[in-house]
């Protein structure tokens, strides 16, 4: 373990003992705000504390089997403790790492996954529209819940541009590092000569905006067009505006909603996406200022970030940001992110204990 990571917990135990005396002071309880507060800091310290314990203790049975395997009656089996107990260890260190990371409060958010073809004309809306597919299979897998928001299909299939809400617990979390460029390699189903073409799609994940907390629009800087709705939706919304589209004046970001029946609900979910994407517009800016300084390992999550490639031809899939590369590109499509999504997550993991190591030592 390293020395700060145990240093850090060391404090983290000692907190613990500090909060459980604040808890049970009187004055604590009639002040609602300040005991919810530290409940949740108790609750946190906790958790890390009891790994930390247990961490502890199989230092201590690693130490115990140690100066056994000088009695050769015991040897084997101190072999065999020994074997147990650094295994242990292991894993409870890099648990360990994880519980000190700083949390994002957005992780557990939902999410707007926002799809756009890039170069590549029509093989590029299809691919956007096999991206789309892709993030619904593998949202359907953790059970949360998918809708479209807005869409432009393309004439021979596929989007032009769609956004997707991603509504479930922790889904933002998971699939912010899809945010980016991302390319595919393959032969599309229009070209008739069998050559390999190259062609993209543009990814931007945001989490969905918390009421309380969210960005306040000025309605004197917003224009709000009605207009109909295109492609599938049935003949009602064939007949009637129930489309709206949504502009913020000052930044000239815009957001349309189609889904619903309703002028009513898609003016609701149109400035849902307006926020997100404002605010969204706020974190790359700070991300560009961060990284005016450091460069982040998984990357800023902006779109000129080529992040990814598909190549059919090959069968593989690399994310670029980790060199991280997998022969299953064909699953990967059908939803079975699970393996890039966590080497990406524990490359973040590790790029936060660097800084964080960093910042204790300054």
């Amino acid at each position: 373990m390293k020395p700060f990571v145990r240093d850090t917990l060391l404090r983290q135990r000692a907190r613990l003992h500090e909060l459980d005396a604040l808890l049970s002071a009187p004055d604590v309880v009639d002040q609602m705000d300040r005991f919810r507060a530290l409940s949740r800091e108790h609750a946190e310290a906790s958790a890390v504390v009891e790994v930390f314990n247990r961490y502890l203790q199989r230092e201590a049975d690693l130490a115990a089997a140690q100066d056994m395997l000088g009695d050769a009656d015991m040897a084997e089996m101190a072999q065999e403790e020994i074997q147990g107990a650094e295994a242990d260890i292991s894993q409870l260190d890099t648990e360990l790492q994880q519980l000190l990371l700083p949390k994002d409060p957005d992780d557990e958010r939902n999410a707007f996954v926002e799809i756009r073809a890039g170069t590549g004309g029509d093989e590029s809306a299809l691919f956007a529209g096999d991206l789309a597919r892709m993030y619904t299979r593998y949202a359907e897998k953790q059970r949360w819940q998918v809708e479209i928001v807005s869409e432009s299909p393309s004439e021979l299939g596929g989007y032009k541009e769609v956004v997707l809400r991603v509504a479930g617990h922790g889904a933002y979390g998971r699939l912010r590092f899809e945010s980016g460029g991302h390319r595919v390699q393959r032969v599309p189903a229009t070209e008739t000569q069998g050559r390999i073409h190259t062609s993209a799609a543009t990814v931007a994940v945001m989490p969905e905006p918390d009421e309380t907390q969210a960005v306040q629009l000025n309605p004197s800087e917003l224009r709000i067009d009605t207009f109909r709705a295109s492609g599938a939706g049935g003949q009602h919304i064939n007949k009637t505006d129930s489309a709206v589209r949504v502009t913020h004046l000052p930044t000239g970001i815009t957001a349309e909603c189609q889904d619903g029946r309703s002028q009513h609900s898609n003016k609701a979910k149109a400035l849902q996406v307006l926020t997100a994407r404002l605010q969204e517009k706020e974190r790359s800016e700070r991300a560009a200022t961060e990284a005016a300084t450091r460069k982040g390992l998984v990357g800023s999550g902006d779109r000129s970030d080529r992040i990814r490639t598909y190549n059919f031809p090959q069968g593989r899939i690399t994310d670029h940001r980790i060199n991280l590369t997998l022969y299953k590109v064909l699953l990967v499509m059908e939803g079975d992110l699970d393996e890039v999504i966590h080497a990406l997550q524990v490359a973040r993991g590790t790029e936060l204990l660097a800084e964080l190591e960093q910042s204790n030592g300054a």
